[in-house]
């Protein structure tokens, strides 16, 4: 699924081509892709409207309408925004620019999904807050963990409690910090929450930097991939070893999820 990396380099790379240019049509391939309104109404609402700005909030992508409204969009596990695709099997949805422009929402596993709303707060409400803003600082996270009997991982991929941190993210700033994904988020002590707190910031920078991971689904809107994923440690590491210590990377199922991490970093005691 992309995460925050992901879904921020998405914005900043589509934000050139489609910033002040004005939709002028909509092709629907897929169109329960469509959460609300109707089809229809969706359909024409749009239309004709200018797109005033693009913002994310944790893994959704915002398109500020001239009208007022949002254009919602969610990539779920598989999706992408891509412009003017070589190949365009997956597309479920295109969005049409006065420029020429043609921006596919290209998603193999039909799971992403988009609305519009009156704006943005009905997402935001449910949103934890963000880990690369200056408000989220140690005390934040110390709150959030605090009398948590959660194992730690499940609890960072929360997205009500933090916003954007997904599963890759979430095994590579454990290994970061050296914490055993399965510990109870409210066992750790100060210090490895000032840890944890750090490593979070640093993964998703570089993740960032390296615009997000193309580990299977994912490219960036020019159809390249990220590199983030060449720099894992841990992440969908079965059959490697840990580059600090040696150890066979070991990957077990935590509520639902694959979970890989060192047992000798990463100690469960």
């Amino acid at each position: 699924m992309p995460e925050l990396p992901e879904v921020e380099t998405i914005k900043n790379e589509l934000l050139p081509h489609v910033l002040g240019r004005t939709i002028t049509g909509v092709e629907l391939y897929w169109e329960r892709i469509v959460r609300q309104p109707s089809v229809e109404k969706f359909t024409s609402h749009i239309i004709g409207q200018k797109i005033t700005g693009i913002s994310r909030r944790g893994k959704y992508l915002f398109f500020h309408l001239g009208g007022g409204e949002v254009l919602v969009m969610h990539m779920k596990m598989t999706g992408s925004l891509l412009i003017d695709p070589s190949d365009d099997r997956f597309t479920r949805a295109i969005l049409r620019l006065d420029n020429g422009t043609a921006l596919h929402f290209w998603d193999p596993r039909k799971f992403g999904v988009m609305w519009l709303d009156k704006d943005d707060s009905a997402v935001a409400a449910k949103l934890g807050p963000e880990p690369l803003e200056e408000d989220f600082t140690t005390s934040v996270l110390a709150d959030i963990v605090r009398n948590r009997t959660a194992p730690v991982k499940p609890v960072l991929l929360d997205q009500s409690v933090i916003a954007g941190i997904g599963n890759m993210y979430a095994d590579e700033a454990l290994f970061d910090a050296k914490i055993h994904p399965v510990r109870p988020a409210g066992s750790l002590s100060n210090n490895e929450i000032k840890r944890l707190h750090g490593s979070i910031r640093r993964v998703l920078l570089k993740g960032l930097k390296e615009k997000g991971a193309s580990i299977r689904n994912y490219i960036r809107p020019d159809g390249s991939p990220g590199t983030a994923h060449d720099e894992f440690n841990v992440a969908h590491g079965v059959g490697k070893d840990c580059p600090n210590c040696g150890t066979p990377i070991r990957r077990i199922v935590l509520r639902g999820r694959g979970t890989y991490f060192c047992p000798q970093c990463q100690r469960e005691g």
